[in-house]
């Protein structure tokens, strides 16, 4: 699994946290939650900018190949 799709399950995860958290008045969830949503999205980041960072690669490539 890609660095990009584990930090959107992160953060998918982390919203089911928070939203249970919220829901049953658990703020150390719901902040537990909120902290892995935010994880998620900065891994998701990472994971975005490596894979344009590859494709650019890839094209840079094929274009001295020509």
């Amino acid at each position: 699994m890609s660095q990009e799709m584990r930090g959107k399950v992160k953060k998918l995860k982390g919203r089911g946290k928070e939203a249970v958290g919220i829901i049953v008045g658990d703020k150390k969830l719901e902040r537990q939650g909120a902290q892995e949503r935010a994880e998620g999205a900065a891994q998701e980041s990472v994971g975005k900018v490596r894979r344009k960072a590859g494709e650019l690669v890839e094209d840079i490539a094929a274009a001295i190949k020509k």
